[in-house]
């Protein structure tokens, strides 16, 4: 029996072929291993069955399953970068702005809790490859996208408390501090999602903001 299982395994691997689409395959395999039973749930072996190719043909592509994810987080971080930009220049009141990239900044981490531990909550590196410099820098530019449209509300002398960097900080570290639990306790019962973020939106702005 071991023989046969064997045989048929071999058998239902694929050829080898273009690098980018296997490389894309692999990806996008890995990204639905990963949501369904999460980072450490996931191994090389269980990603490279899926894709029908063996472990070394995968290693061939990625050094490990955190460079795995590391690279489904460059995509997802071009999404938030893309959002923010778009919310950054319409012409409405900066406190709107503000609120609009919040809400945002939180739906797409709960929609993309895998990439968000990884970037945001990680206690050091998963990977033996470093962070993209490229992600690094998304990173980078989403936050000061926002902070730009926070310095504005500051600017017309609407914040009850505190500097344009202050107010920044505190805003997104609250917001993180919903996402991250939200994903990183299950077990809690938490009020209806919409309903979280619009109380802790409420309650930040009218706090921070003159009326």
């Amino acid at each position: 029996m071991g023989t046969i299982a064997v045989a048929t395994r071999k058998t239902a691997r694929k050829a080898k072929g273009d690098g980018h689409l296997r490389r894309a395959e692999i990806l996008k395999v890995a990204e639905r291993i990963f949501v369904a039973e999460g980072y450490e749930g996931a191994t090389i072996r269980r990603i490279a069955e899926e894709v029908g190719v063996s472990s070394t043909a995968l290693y061939m592509h990625f050094t490990d399953k955190g460079c795995i994810l590391q690279e489904i987080c460059s995509e997802t971080f071009r999404d938030l970068l893309a959002r923010n930009q778009e919310i950054a220049s319409r012409p409405v009141d900066p406190v709107v702005r503000t609120r609009m990239m919040l809400e945002a900044y939180m739906r797409w981490g709960l929609a993309n809790p895998n990439a968000y531990q990884l970037v945001y909550c990680a206690p050091g590196p998963v990977s033996t490859e470093p962070m993209p410099v490229g992600t690094a820098e998304m990173s980078r530019q989403c936050y000061d996208i926002f902070a730009d449209v926070v310095r504005q509300i500051a600017a017309e002398g609407r914040l009850r408390t505190g500097t344009a960097e202050t107010a920044a900080q505190v805003l997104w570290m609250a917001c993180h501090g919903i996402v991250a639990l939200r994903i990183g306790r299950l077990q809690v019962e938490w009020t209806a999602q919409d309903e979280l973020m619009r109380v802790a939106l409420d309650g930040l702005l009218n706090g921070l903001l003159v009326d």
